[in-house]
């Protein structure tokens, strides 16, 4: 009997052993790991003066970056990817830029449980556009130079302007037709 013991192919597990490769356990064990980061999230929520100052920063770089011809989207995603490093050059932030986005946009910053949200208020969208997420303790830029106002001109006058021209004297429309009024009588065979 000793024998076949030694020669099972079951082996004695302890039982945080077997805990673990039970199917309990690892439910368990994901879910303590859910807990921890939720608890590290809770703890390390950007405030809203860091989100405000970040976000302003990232904005300013997204403005000042727009000289080049940008292709598609995957430049924008590039770029705040950088921005989560990186500072603007505060030396050449152009006043009359910073005047006109304050003027025609304006950024609130949201907190929720655990991160934070950067929305874009102007006239392209009144309920605003997300252009940042704040969560464990970094600042996330997704602010496109599309989503922000810096100028408003005026659309043009289009109610003075004639919706046909007329043809010009040299031009033959053909003849008007002989339109006469048409009165309904009723069904005359009934």
């Amino acid at each position: 009997m000793e024998q076949d013991a030694k020669n099972s192919y079951r082996t004695k597990q302890s039982v945080a052993q077997e805990f673990y490769h039970s199917c309990l356990g690892k439910i368990v064990i994901l879910i303590a790991i859910l807990l921890v980061l939720f608890v590290v999230a809770v703890i390390t929520v950007p405030s809203e003066a860091k989100m405000q100052s970040e976000m302003m920063d990232d904005i300013l770089e997204c403005i000042h970056d727009n000289d080049s011809i940008k292709g598609d989207g995957i430049d924008d995603t590039i770029a705040n990817f950088g921005r989560i490093f990186s500072e603007a050059d505060s030396t050449e932030a152009d006043k009359e830029l910073l005047e006109a986005f304050n003027k025609y946009n304006k950024l609130e910053i949201y907190r929720h449980s655990f991160y934070s949200t950067a929305r874009l208020r102007n006239n392209l969208s009144a309920e605003g556009i997300r252009v940042g997420v704040g969560i464990f303790g970094f600042v996330i830029p997704t602010v496109k130079y599309s989503d922000i106002i810096l100028f408003v001109s005026t659309f043009k006058n289009y109610n003075k302007e004639r919706l046909i021209d007329p043809p010009s004297q040299d031009e033959y429309v053909g003849e008007n037709p002989n339109i006469k009024e048409y009165h309904y009588l009723g069904d005359p065979d009934n």
